[in-house]
């Protein structure tokens, strides 16, 4: 078997070895030529979708009202990670002066902390949010700007969620986050537990008697309220109880039972038949 193999020539062992560097040569430009592509990509900063194409991402506002200690912060939270876990770009913008839990990041009244910008004015942080995909608010009551950055930003194919009272201490609207209503796609009102008497609270009320809008506190300065605890409804059941004059009988208002069955035409002497 040995002596029928045959020994290559020196002209084929030179066509080998020009192949194998032919096909060297090739993997080496085809290297190139792509590397060379995704540099100038880079370069070009194209984004991943082009405009007016069909699968250009629409943007949307995702409002999350309620009063204090209903977890609005906490569901601001779930809806960012979600975006997070499927890899999206996000930022989460929280307010300057709110630094009750953390000054660097966001938190929750239960101690829950994600990664936050800090600002006063959500115009500070533009250049942030157009690298992003998904903007997270909090406490979007205290941003003066929150509209109008919102409605921009949603028009250019972001999703903003944001968190904020819907309401003051005093149950009148908070800043213009009211007008934010009819631009967002999704709007919730969560509720909290009533801290007096333990049922549904859509209320906000202080403790203090001062009558600046803007205290940022805690359950020392702060109670979630329901209705009835908040105070409105127990003023109008103590004004109803009241008897008025009007409507109070006349034998209580004598303290003598009136006896109609002596004299029965006395009923009817006002009527004029």
């Amino acid at each position: 078997m040995i002596d029928h193999i045959k020994t290559p020539s020196r002209r084929d062992v030179r066509k080998l070895l020009s192949l194998s560097e032919e096909c060297e040569l090739f993997f080496i430009v085809i290297w190139t030529i792509v590397k060379q592509k995704v540099n100038v990509m880079e370069c070009l900063n194209v984004p991943r979708i082009l405009p007016n194409s069909p699968r250009k991402a629409i943007g949307q506002i995702q409002v999350i009202f309620g009063p204090m200690f209903s977890g609005k912060s906490t569901e601001l939270m779930r809806r960012v990670r979600r975006f997070q876990i499927a890899q999206y770009n996000c930022l989460v913008v929280k307010y300057a002066k709110d630094t009750r839990y953390s000054e660097k990041g966001m938190a929750t009244h239960d101690k829950n902390t994600m990664e936050a910008v800090p600002a006063k004015c959500l115009s500070d942080v533009r250049s942030l949010a157009l690298q992003a995909c998904v903007i997270g608010i909090d406490e979007g009551q205290f941003f003066p700007d929150t509209v109008e950055f919102c409605e921009e930003m949603a028009n250019m194919g972001k999703t903003i969620i944001v968190a904020a009272l819907d309401g003051t201490f005093q149950r009148k609207p908070f800043g213009n986050i009211l007008n934010l209503v009819p631009l967002a796609e999704s709007v919730v009102k969560l509720n909290a537990v009533c801290m007096q008497c333990y049922k549904e609270a859509a209320y906000t009320k202080r403790l203090g008697a001062e009558k600046e809008v803007e205290m940022i506190g805690g359950a020392d300065m702060y109670h979630a309220r329901c209705r009835k605890c908040y105070g409105g409804l127990m003023d109008v059941l103590k004004e109803n109880s009241a008897p008025h004059r009007d409507e109070t009988p006349l034998h209580v208002m004598t303290g003598k039972l009136l006896d109609y069955t002596t004299s029965p035409r006395k009923l009817f002497a006002t009527l004029q038949l």
